[in-house]
């Protein structure tokens, strides 16, 4: 079998993380079995449907490196091969036209849950042997309903849930067209499955209850149901179903906040899949290591942490000349001429270690762009002890005489301290303050090397 997978967004809104997770397993599943990844556009929702959402869409994908083989395929584009599949139903007695206006089926609900049963269409204008229709009456358009299966059950083996019995007694005949021809959302996703050969719908458990009229659909037309596998509902961290209204941030968010595109892959695959006890793995490992088997069956929690530690041991390990590329806009956006000054990527390669996001690596980078301070002698002996004076010219001395490299530059400062007889922070303190006017940098030796020589001794300078 030639593995044909499939993710089928409406596009009415932002696209969060519970989305995306929807669209990477079908995505990792067709790339472990060579198949085909295919993007449908389910845009039959002309009011809240926009062209922007799409795109969002389309761009979330590639930013996560999710390729697509076909695709995106509009629903609005096939609207045609929709009412021609229609009108082949109606004539071949699968499908009929329901006059109920929408005052008589609200009526026939009231009754029904007056009555404690159901809510659903009594068949009314479904033709049988026997029956007489009632008068078609004059001004009104028919929606097209599906001639439902009546008795037995729909069956079908979930990859997720295992095996599923819904009987027909509680479907009624589904509208598959509106009264002005266009074709419904349960409808056209049977006869784009069947056009697309897609071989195995991997969604959320939402569309559960949607499964067994799509099979009754798709058997009727004489196609074979694909395996289906839903996926258990992804939570936010308040325990709730994750949405927009439930605060739930899109890709653009993350992608703004200076998360990495492999950390947010590593960490959607783990929400509600798992390979062992690995937690961090390159997008090819988690291909490799895909398959259905490994689901989940239980709710998946968003844990914003988790995703936070993910991403900083992405940026702790990622290529720096990557990384420091990745980080750029981000500067842009604070005002940092990364063209300008210290070797960015050195700089990027001093922060990497200590940050969570690329936004916190950029704010860092500030330190090493800003003018060197102006510090006037009020500053300088409230700040830097008399008592130090000495053990700087020392150093300021040793720096002249160190090769520009980390090793040498703290080889300096404990030939100072050795001399002078003090701890490290006595003098890395004020060496702090005299490059920067603050006390809190990256491990001083390294700085050194990212500021310059030639800058640092300028800066220590005029405080000695």
């Amino acid at each position: 079998m030639h593995i044909r997978t499939r993710f089928a967004p409406s596009p009415t809104g932002f696209i969060h993380l519970g989305n995306l997770r929807s669209a990477l397993y079908p995505w990792a599943f067709a790339r472990h079995n060579k198949g085909d990844f295919i993007l449908r556009i389910e845009d039959t929702d002309l009011e809240r449907s926009s062209q922007e959402a799409v795109d969002v869409i389309i761009e979330g994908m590639a930013w996560l490196g999710m390729d697509i083989d076909e695709g995106p395929i509009y629903q609005m584009q096939r609207i045609d091969r929709y009412r021609e599949v229609i009108k082949q139903m109606v004539d071949a007695g699968l499908a009929y036209p329901c006059y109920m206006s929408e005052d008589e089926l609200n009526q026939l609900r009231d009754q029904q849950m007056a009555s404690k049963e159901k809510p659903r269409y009594n068949g009314m204008w479904r033709p049988e042997p026997g029956k007489t229709l009632p008068p078609i009456p004059d001004g009104v358009e028919p929606v097209i309903r599906f001639k439902n299966p009546i008795g037995g059950s729909v069956i079908w083996n979930d990859a997720v849930k295992g095996q599923i019995e819904i009987s027909n007694d509680e479907l009624d005949d589904l509208v598959i067209a509106r009264p002005d021809g266009t074709p419904t959302y349960n409808f056209c996703v049977v006869v784009d499955d069947l056009d697309m050969k897609i071989t195995h719908v991997i969604r959320g458990d939402d569309h559960v209850n949607n499964t067994p009229r799509q099979i009754n659909i798709m058997r009727a037309l004489g196609g074979t149901p694909p395996i289906y596998a839903h996926l258990p509902t992804v939570l936010n961290d308040a325990g709730e179903k994750m949405s927009k209204r439930n605060g739930a941030m899109s890709v653009r968010d993350y992608q703004k906040a200076g998360y990495l595109p492999e950390a947010i892959l590593n960490y959607l695959a783990r929400l509600g899949w798992s390979h062992g006890d690995a937690e961090v793995f390159t997008k090819e490992q988690f291909v490799n290591w895909f398959d259905l088997e490994s689901l989940g069956r239980s709710p998946a929690q968003h844990n914003p942490e988790k995703l936070l530690w993910l991403n900083h041991q992405y940026i702790q390990n990622a290529d720096v000349v990557k990384l420091a590329e990745a980080t750029k806009p981000f500067a842009h956006q604070l005002g940092i001429d990364t063209e300008h000054g210290p070797d960015f990527v050195q700089v990027v390669g001093l922060l990497k270690d200590r940050a969570n996001t690329l936004i916190e690596i950029a704010e860092g980078a500030k330190l090493f762009y800003l003018p060197a301070p102006q510090l006037t002698a009020d500053q300088i002996s409230e700040n830097i002890p008399q008592a130090i004076i000495p053990a700087l010219r020392d150093l300021i001395e040793a720096i002249k005489l160190a090769e520009p490299n980390k090793e040498s530059y703290s080889a300096a400062f404990k030939q100072v301290l050795a001399k002078h007889q003090i701890k490290m922070p006595a003098l890395a303190m004020p060496v702090r303050y005299g490059l920067f006017a603050t006390t809190q940098t990256p491990a001083i030796d390294a700085v050194l090397v990212v500021l310059g020589k030639e800058e640092a001794i300028n800066r220590l300078s005029k405080l000695v």
